[in-house]
C-alpha cells in the first residue's frame, strides 16, 4: 500500500495545527512554550486512519517567519501539502513563502483548505477570500486545486476535507523500494530504557529491525534496535512512512538534527555540491558570485558560499548552474531538492536540483566549461548520467558502489545500463576485483601520457633496457591507480607498443646501440675484469683508466649487467660472467662429492682474499646455490634434487 505524507503549510494562527487536532485527535503542539504562547514552533507529527485502511502520515510545520527553517525542514519529505488560508484574513506573507518552499521543493499534489469559517459571519467574504486564493494560486502547482472550507471548532467541512484528502492519497505516485534506505532525522530524543530514537519521513529502500546502519555525514556505525510507524512497533519499514527508530549504542549528543541515518556505505559527506538554481521571481535583489546563503536540504541547515559558474550574478527569475560550498559537510543524493535563503536578513530566495553530490572544486577557467556539462546531469538519460560520471571520475577511475552514489541510478536500472555500457566499450572494467570502471577517452589519455614517460626515459638513458615499472608511475602527469598501470601495461603490450620484461617495461621500438665510444668502454671494462677473474677491482678503480666521461661509464656498466657479461655481487664489486660460470661449477661439484664446504676451504678454491670470497658466498646464498648451516655452505636442495 502506497505510503503517503502530508504537510501542512501557511501563514501564522490560520489554524494549522488546529485543523489536524480536529481531524486526527492529536495535538501535535508538544513544547510547554508553545502551548503558552499558541504558536507552533517545532515540526509536529500526526496521522489520520482514511477510510480504504490506509495511514496517513502527517507533519505540522510553524508558521511564523521566525521558524521557516523548520518548515522546510517538515516540507522536505512530504507528498502532498495542505496549504491553510484562514478565511477571516485571506493569503498573509508567510502564505506565500511556504508555497513558494512547496514549489521550489517540487511538491506536486496539494489541497487549500480554508480554515475559521465560523469566524466569518458574512457567505460572500468567504466566496471573496477563496477567489482571491484561486487567483494566488494561478501558474503554481495548486492552480485549480481542490479548496475545502472547514471549521476545526464546530466540525463543518471536516468529511468533504477527509474525502478530498483520499483522493488526493489515490494521487501520489508511490516512492521507489530501490536502492539505499535513507531518513532525514527531524527529531532526537532518549528514552528511559530504550536510548537514544530518531524520527524522520523514511525517502527511500526498505529497513528492517537487526539493521546495520550509519549515521551521515559523521559516520558513526550502528544498529536498528527498534521500528515505530505510528507509536506502532513493526519489524520493517517502506519509503514514505513516519519512522521512529531505536538506534544501539549511540549516545544522544553524538546524533543531530539534519543528518541523515542511511544503509552503510550508501552516501559520501562532501563540503560541495554542483546545482541547478531557480531565483525566485519575488526575490528582492540578484544573487552574487560567492555570495553568503543558507543553504537548506533535507532536514539541515548550513551557512555556504553560492559559487556561480557562468556570470557575476543571477536575477530574479533566472536559472543557472553553479557550485555550493558548504561550512559543514552534507550527504546527499542526486535529485534531492534544496531551498537557498538569505544570510541576514532571512528570507527565501530559490531553490533548485542537487546535480553532483561530491564534485570537483571548480574555479577560473573551468567554471564555465563545469556549467556547460552539468545541463547533462539535469536532463540526460540514466545512460548519459552513468557514462558522464565515469568520465569525470578521470584518472582515478570509479568503483561500482562510488558510481551508484555519484548518478543515484540505483537497483535494475543501475545493472541494466552499466552491462549495456560495458558491452559497447563506452565503459572499461579495469579492475575485476575491485569493479572499478574507466571511460576509453581517459584510458587513451592515460596510454598517451605512458608512452612519452617511456619515450623520455629511453633517451634519457638510451643504454638502459627499459624502464622500472615502479618508476613510471612517479614520472606520470597525475597519481595513477596500481591496478589501472598495470591495465594499460597488458593493452599497451597486447597491442605490441609496448614489451615487459619482469619489473621492466620499454617500447617495442627501443633498441639499445652502443655509440662507437661507448664500445670502446666496453671492451677496455670486459678485458679489464676477464684478466682480473676472481680479484676484480673495485669498479670506482675501474673508471680512473677508462676513456669517456662518467655518465657514460655509468651507462655502460648498466648495459652490460643488463646484457649479463659482467655479474653485480655486492655494491661497486662485479665480476665478469664466466668467472662466475666456472667458480659455480667448481663449487656444485665441490659440494657434491664433500657435502659441504668452509669458508677456508672456498678461499683455498678461488686463491682469492676475504673481501672477495665473503661476498661471492653471500652471492652464491642469495641465488640459492648454497646455504648456511653453522660456519659452513652446503648445497641448496632443489625439487627436483
Amino acid at each position: 500500500m502506497n505510503q503517503v505524507v502530508l504537510g501542512t503549510a501557511g501563514h501564522i494562527d490560520h489554524g494549522k495545527t488546529s485543523l489536524i487536532r480536529a481531524l486526527t485527535g492529536i495535538d501535535t503542539d508538544r513544547l510547554k512554550e508553545e502551548k503558552q504562547r499558541g504558536i507552533t514552533i517545532e515540526l509536529g507529527f500526526a496521522y489520520l486512519d482514511l477510510p480504504d485502511g490506509s495511514r496517513l502520515g502527517i507533519v505540522d510545520v510553524p508558521g511564523h517567519e521566525r521558524f521557516v527553517k523548520h518548515m522546510v525542514a517538515g516540507a522536505s519529505g512530504i507528498d502532498l501539502v495542505a496549504l491553510v488560508v484562514a478565511a477571516d484574513e485571506g493569503v498573509m506573507p508567510q502564505t506565500r513563502e511556504h508555497l513558494e518552499i512547496c514549489q521550489l521543493l517540487r511538491v506536486k499534489e496539494g489541497l487549500v483548505v480554508l480554515t475559521k469559517i465560523d469566524m466569518v459571519d458574512d457567505p460572500d467574504w468567504i466566496d471573496m477570500v477563496e477567489e482571491d486564493v484561486r487567483e494566488f494560486l494561478q501558474g503554481t502547482f495548486l492552480d485549480g486545486a481542490s479548496v475545502v472550507k472547514v471549521s476545526a471548532v464546530t466540525g463543518e467541512g471536516m468529511d468533504e476535507l477527509k474525502k478530498v484528502l483520499l483522493e488526493k492519497v489515490a494521487q501520489v505516485p508511490g516512492r521507489s523500494q530501490a536502492g539505499p534506505f535513507r531518513l532525514s532525522i527531524d527529531r532526537v530524543f532518549t528514552m528511559r530504557g530504550f536510548g537514544t530514537v530518531v524520527t524522520g519521513t523514511s525517502l527511500s529502500g526498505k529497513l528492517r529491525v537487526g539493521d546495520p546502519v550509519t549515521i551521515y555525514p559523521s559516520g558513526i556505525k550502528t544498529k536498528v534496535r527498534g521500528l515505530q510507524v505510528h507509536n506502532q512497533d513493526v519489524q520493517e519499514v517502506f519509503p514514505g512512512q513516519r519512522t521512529a527508530i531505536n538506534l544501539q549504542g549511540v549516545d544522544r549528543e553524538t546524533v543531530q538534527r539534519g543528518e541523515v541515518l542511511a544503509t552503510p556505505d550508501s552516501l559520501l559527506p562532501s563540503y560541495m555540491l554542483d546545482v541547478s538554481l531557480d531565483l525566485l521571481p519575488s526575490a528582492p535583489k540578484p544573487l552574487k558570485d560567492r555570495q553568503k546563503i543558507r543553504f537548506h536540504t533535507g532536514t539541515m541547515e548550513t551557512v555556504a558560499t553560492l559559487i556561480l559558474l557562468d556570470r557575476q550574478e543571477l536575477s530574479p527569475g533566472e536559472s543557472a548552474f553553479a557550485q555550493v560550498r558548504l561550512d559543514r559537510p552534507l550527504a546527499v543524493l542526486r535529485g534531492d531538492r534544496f531551498v537557498l535563503r538569505s544570510y541576514s536578513p532571512i528570507r527565501t530566495l530559490g531553490g533548485g536540483e542537487i546535480l553532483h553530490p561530491v564534485p570537483k572544486k571548480h574555479k577560473g577557467k573551468d567554471k564555465a566549461q563545469a556549467a556547460a556539462s552539468l545541463g547533462l546531469l539535469q536532463s540526460g538519460s540514466e545512460s548519459e548520467i552513468l557514462l558522464w560520471h565515469v568520465l569525470d571520475a578521470g584518472w582515478t577511475g570509479v568503483s561500482e558502489a562510488e558510481l551508484k552514489i555519484r548518478s543515484n541510478v540505483m537497483g535494475k536500472a543501475f545493472r541494466d545500463n552499466l552491462a549495456r555500457l560495458v558491452s559497447q566499450k563506452a565503459v572499461l572494467l579495469y579492475d575485476k576485483e575491485s569493479r572499478r570502471y574507466i571511460h576509453p577517452d581517459v584510458l587513451r589519455a592515460v596510454e598517451t601520457d605512458l608512452l612519452k614517460v617511456l619515450d623520455a626515459y629511453h633517451r634519457k638513458n638510451p643504454l638502459k633496457a627499459g624502464m622500472p615499472k615502479e618508476e613510471v608511475s612517479a614520472q606520470m602527469e597525475r597519481p595513477i591507480d596500481p591496478k589501472l598501470l598495470g591495465y594499460v601495461f597488458r593493452q599497451l603490450s597486447e597491442r605490441g607498443e609496448l614489451v615487459q620484461e619482469k619489473e621492466v617495461v620499454r617500447l617495442t621500438s627501443h633498441k639499445v646501440d652502443l655509440t662507437d665510444d661507448e664500445k670502446k668502454i666496453r671492451d677496455c671494462i670486459e678485458e679489464i675484469y676477464r684478466k682480473a677473474w676472481l680479484q676484480p677491482p673495485f669498479f670506482k678503480v675501474v673508471v680512473e683508466d677508462l676513456p669517456g666521461n662518467s655518465r657514460q661509464h655509468k651507462d655502460v656498466l648498466e648495459w652490460m649487467l643488463a646484457q649479463k657479461t659482467l655479474v653485480k655481487v655486492k655494491e661497486d664489486l662485479f665480476f665478469h660472467r664466466k668467472a662466475i660460470e666456472d667458480l659455480k661449477e667448481r663449487l656444485v661439484g665441490f659440494l657434491k662429492e664433500h657435502q659441504e664446504i668452509s669458508a677456508a676451504q672456498f678461499k683455498e678454491m678461488t686463491q682469492a682474499s676475504r673481501k672477495y670470497t665473503i661476498p661471492l658466498l653471500e652471492y652464491f646464498d642469495g641465488q640459492r646455490v648454497t646455504i648456511r648451516v653453522g660456519d659452513v655452505r652446503r648445497l641448496r636442495e632443489t625439487k627436483n634434487g
